[in-house]
């Protein structure tokens, strides 16, 4: 297991292990119809707590994960979102992986923060983890994460296009892309 990464820091961006204060903006980040478009539906507040407690448990057991976001400019430490690298707990083609992603509230889309915490996350796949190929999927639908995906240099082959099996037969959301980076295609920030 590699040593635990608590935090990696930006330009802009802290992204660092999750707290207990966290959860009511994590909350209200998941209940936004808009940020939750291309997922099945939003979730609760128990949810929302359920999912914080599997991701810091997720990084506590492997060393890394889907850190929480915070701005360096501004006001005090608020968390805006989550960004960082998870294995699927699902089977499918391509898994084992590991994958890259991101969820920001709807305030702080547009401002390139998606793709820097991405790239620092990417940095560290490729560099202390030492990861051959690192993956990012989502639906046929959400353009805008696919946009995130070709800055970070990342490519799709259709023929790597699944059915999500937590997705019932028949959602409109079902039908994903796959996009792959390997470690020697990885453009890395000068």
């Amino acid at each position: 297991m590699p040593r635990f990464i608590d935090s990696i820091r930006t330009p802009r961006l802290l992204l660092r292990a999750w707290r207990d204060d966290d959860l009511p903006a994590y909350a209200a980040l998941n209940a936004d119809p808009r940020v939750m478009e291309h997922f099945p539906s939003v979730l609760t507040r128990e949810e929302s707590d359920a999912s914080a407690g599997r991701i810091r448990k997720y990084h506590e057991d492997s060393g890394f994960g889907l850190w929480a976001v915070e701005l360096l400019a501004g006001p005090p430490a608020r968390f805006i979102g989550f960004i960082g690298l998870q294995v699927p707990s699902f089977e499918a083609h391509f898994t084992p992986c590991v994958e890259i992603g991101w969820r920001l509230a709807q305030a702080h889309w547009g401002h390139g923060y998606a793709t820097e915490g991405a790239r620092a996350s990417l940095d560290v796949a490729f560099g202390e983890l030492a990861l051959d190929e690192v993956v990012a999927m989502t639906t046929t639908t959400n353009e805008r994460s696919q946009r995130v995906m070709k800055r970070l240099g990342m490519h799709r082959d259709v023929a790597d296009d699944f059915d999500h099996p937590r997705i019932p037969e028949g959602h409109p959301l079902r039908r994903h892309v796959l996009h792959r980076l390997a470690r020697s295609e990885a453009q890395r920030p000068v």
